[in-house]
């Protein structure tokens, strides 16, 4: 992950420090009670970027990363494993810039 960051232009990875990244194996009940799929590879919640200034109510935002799931995904190889985990930080990371699936499709980050 840090060398994810690394290459990020400066004024992103300023924004991708401030954003916690919480790793799990697979999303919880309460997401999956939620509508969060039980094979979700990973996940965006809070208030996005671009509207934090301006959403009465705040929430703080963070990325999950759920690991069993991204490694089935990939197959199990610790290089696809490693390239998955790196697309799906910086998918849920278009998410806090404010980016819809539709944009991450055209930036190669669906």
């Amino acid at each position: 992950m840090a060398q994810c960051l690394r290459n990020l232009p400066d004024d992103i990875r300023a924004l991708a420090a401030e954003i916690p990244v919480l790793y799990e194996k697979i999303p919880s009940g309460g997401m999956r009670d939620d509508g969060i799929d039980a094979d979700t590879l990973g996940l965006f919640i809070g208030t996005a970027f671009p509207d934090l200034h301006s959403s009465i109510m705040d929430t703080t935002p963070c990325i999950f990363l759920f690991l069993d799931n991204i490694l089935e995904y990939s197959g199990g190889g610790m290089q696809a494993f490693t390239r998955e985990v790196r697309l799906t930080y910086l998918h849920e990371l278009g998410h806090y810039l404010g980016m819809s699936e539709e944009e991450l499709g055209i930036r190669g980050l669906e």
